[in-house]
């Protein structure tokens, strides 16, 4: 009986997958946040111009 659970790896598997797929989480975080300043940082540029065309 405990041979046989030590020899399933099932579970060491899914964490395995678990760690890895929090790895990636972790590494998409800081990407995005940059991504999502310069998207901000777009969107605030082209309002002033609009506004400012219509402001002639």
């Amino acid at each position: 009986m405990i041979l046989k659970r030590l020899k399933n790896e099932r579970g060491a598997t899914a964490i395995e997958y678990g760690l890895i797929a929090t790895l990636m989480v972790l590494a998409m975080i800081p990407a995005m946040q940059m991504v999502g300043g310069n998207t901000n940082g777009m969107y605030d540029r082209i309002t002033n111009k609009i506004v400012a065309a219509m402001a002639r």
